[in-house]
């Protein structure tokens, strides 16, 4: 019986899968936005203030929490590449699953803060100004859909992205929505437009941070990453030329991009050698984006139960 460690890693020998190379192409990505977002913030609580627009006060402490969001995330993004040791033998690969987490409970409790400035608006109206929060969201607009254009695509393949990419897009939506109230206000006097807006809007940010939510909690608990079926990864090692059974197959994320398989395959032949191995890691790698794969080759194993197939 032997055990072999594949070496076919694709963010060592640059497969092209793509999929272990995002957090790397991010970096200016989040340096322009981290200093955009936090001129923003500044600018939003000086004019709140002069303005007494409470709302924009509000909407600045919103920011700043993206402004730490995008903090968290960038950290993460650095912490993955670092190389692994003795103590943190994978790296710190897994730190951009907790910034995902991270980013999805603040993007809850910015959803928590906007309702309660919400329903406290719908009960005692106040009119704010109509042209100050036009002109200052209209600003915000620019620059968190600027910034969530920056991560737009990478968002797909990496959770930690998709992370930074939500809370710029939900900063736009938010800015939108400040600017169709204002308008709507200023046209019809009726305040009431600027809170039920805050619930449209809290609505459609509620809609993506569940899916972020769900997805980094499912890849801290090691779940098969999504585009990975099970069944398909056993069959094709199933299919392995002299390959009898397969048992003790994992499959989980070592980070938002990159996923690792153990598996112990039985070969009654005997152990088929290192090219064998080599190419089954191939296979794994440019059909499943898998590509930390070890497997384990056993002559015999008598105890299969439900366990192979």
């Amino acid at each position: 019986m032997g055990a072999h460690h594949s070496h076919n890693h694709s963010h060592e020998q640059g497969h092209g899968h793509g999929h272990s190379h995002a957090p790397a192409d991010f970096g200016r990505a989040f340096a322009i936005g981290i200093v955009l977002n936090t001129g923003f913030v500044i600018v939003e609580v000086v004019f709140g203030i002069l303005s007494g627009s409470m709302a924009l006060v509000a909407d600045a402490g919103h920011n700043l929490s993206d402004v730490l969001g995008l903090l968290i995330a960038w950290g993460a993004s650095i912490a993955a590449k670092r190389p692994p040791s003795a103590r943190f033998t994978y790296g710190l690969k897994s730190s951009t699953i907790l910034a995902a987490f991270a980013n999805a409970v603040l993007l809850l409790v910015a959803i928590g803060v906007i309702l309660y400035e919400t329903v406290h608006r719908l009960i005692d109206p106040i009119e704010p100004e109509g042209w100050t929060m036009i002109w200052v969201a209209g600003i915000g607009i620019v620059i968190n859909t600027a910034t969530a254009l920056m991560f737009m695509r990478g968002r797909k393949d990496d959770l930690n992205i998709r992370g930074a990419f939500l809370h710029m897009a939900a900063d736009a939506l938010v800015s939108v929505g400040v600017v169709i109230a204002g308008v709507a206000i200023l046209l019809s006097g009726v305040v009431i437009i600027d809170p039920i807006v805050s619930l449209v809007i809290v609505a459609v940010i509620a809609w993506g941070t569940w899916g972020l939510l769900k997805d980094s909690v499912k890849m801290s608990l090691l779940a098969v990453p999504d585009g990975v079926e099970e069944k398909d990864v056993r069959a094709l090692l199933h299919a392995l030329p002299g390959v009898e059974a397969v048992h003790d197959l994992h499959i989980w994320p070592m980070s938002t991009t990159e996923t690792a398989l153990t598996a112990h395959i039985v070969m009654p032949g005997g152990h088929p050698g290192d090219g064998f191995l080599h190419d089954a890691a191939h296979q794994l790698e440019h059909e499943h984006a898998i590509s930390h794969v070890t497997l384990q080759v056993e002559v015999t194993f008598d105890r299969c139960g439900d366990g192979c197939s």
